[in-house]
């Protein structure tokens, strides 16, 4: 106990108000806190409405548990699986139970598989760092600026770079691609402001192949019913030729890697709702992009279209040695120089048979006596003059 005089005792109240001097009870108060690890001064009304918020989360707990508990069941049922059996309680257990107790004991039914994609191998992460590079060259036409711009549209893990110069060397796209972080190249050549190549390219180690692409139909002209969302992921469908033949193989696995949209890609949509297909037919490769409507498997094309005719496969990545060159294509000067061979051909058809028609003809179609005009005189000449009518002349009409 201690004892103060009335001036201590205020030098004291000063000294706690500025935080000074401490009181030897404040000093007991402080370690009761501490101790226990709760407030004694707090009151018991001022606890209460703790207990009430915990009861409040912990009934939302249990009532999203049940709700969950019976939307699984309604899908189990609908997809016909047995639904498992509760467990047995023990004859000399109670009957009534707490609610909280029920609820921690109900068995948790396994959650439905609804997606078509494997678990996630890797923790759903971004494994498959595929890039693709998307440009063209300068004097493409609208057309192929369009198809360009569709490409882009259908692949979320394209880039895009500025039109490329056609005096700068096509090895020049590798350095291009390593400065963004790309490993595969759809390269759109143009020359002659008519004839459109494609380059698809795996860089930097190859293979490349180089296609002529023809009938060309965009997103925007064909405005078709079908439509898709804006990154989603395709399905890849190939015609049965590609595993006839090792070029075909090839061209296979590099499509795969080119347009293929990479799992979890941070640009893609979590859904499968499009298709594309690559059939071979007349030595070409056909490409169409369809709508998946339902699950029945119906189809509304989408696209863009175009035709792929492959000239060669490269072993390096634009360029290097020859693995495949096809031998039934023809280039496009080939094609346009016999259509003027034909045009030309017309003409030179007309001039042998104006000749042969000159040919044919005779100068008499029937035999002549010479010996016929022996005895024609000049008055048989005149007779015949005389005997032509003479013309009526026309009557003028008289003015008023």
């Amino acid at each position: 106990r201690f004892h103060l005089n009335p001036i201590d005792s205020k030098m004291a109240a000063m000294g706690k108000k500025r935080g000074g001097v401490k009181s030897p009870g404040d000093q007991v108060v402080k370690k009761a806190k501490t101790e226990n690890g709760e407030d004694l001064n707090t009151s018991k009304a001022s606890r209460v409405p703790e207990k009430t918020t915990m009861g409040d989360k912990r009934r939302q707990r249990r009532n999203e548990r049940r709700k969950m508990q019976k939307k699984l069941k309604k899908q189990m049922q609908r997809s016909g699986a047995q639904l498992p059996k509760p467990a047995e309680t023990s004859e000399g257990a109670p009957e009534e139970e707490s609610e909280e107790d029920s609820a921690e004991e109900e068995p948790e039914l396994p959650a439905p598989v609804t997606r078509e994609d494997p678990p996630p191998l890797h923790g759903g992460k971004w494994t498959n760092k595929q890039r693709c590079l998307v440009f063209c060259s300068r004097g493409v036409s609208y057309r192929a600026r369009h198809l360009m711009n569709d490409l882009k549209t259908l692949m979320p893990h394209s880039k895009g770079e500025s039109k490329m110069h056609k005096k700068e060397k096509i090895q020049l796209i590798n350095e291009m691609c390593e400065m963004k972080n790309c490993n595969k190249c759809v390269y759109l050549e143009a020359r002659k402001k008519m004839d459109l190549y494609m380059w698809v390219s795996n860089v930097p180690h190859g293979p490349s192949v180089k296609f002529l692409v023809e009938n060309v139909h965009t997103m925007g002209e064909l405005k078709l019913t079908g439509n898709c969302l804006k990154g989603s992921r395709p399905i890849l469908t190939f015609d049965k030729s590609f595993d006839e033949h090792p070029h075909w193989s090839l061209i296979k696995e590099l499509f795969t890697q080119t347009f293929s949209t990479p799992y979890h890609h941070p640009k893609s949509q979590p859904f499968v709702d499009h298709v594309y297909t690559f059939s071979v037919v007349d030595d070409r490769i056909w490409f169409r992009n369809y709508q998946i409507v339902d699950e029945k498997g119906s189809l509304a094309e989408v696209g863009p279209r175009f035709v792929l005719n492959p000239i060669r496969v490269f072993n390096g990545s634009f360029g290097g040695p020859t693995l495949y060159q096809n031998p039934h294509y023809k280039s496009p000067n080939e094609l346009r120089r016999a259509m003027r061979r034909l045009k030309g051909d017309k003409y030179t058809n007309r001039v042998l048979a104006k000749k042969a028609v000159q040919e044919r003809k005779t100068d008499e179609t029937y035999p002549v006596d010479p010996t016929d005009d022996v005895f024609a005189t000049p008055r048989d000449e005149v007779d015949s003059e005389d005997e032509t009518p003479p013309q009526k002349g026309k009557k003028r009409r008289k003015k008023n």
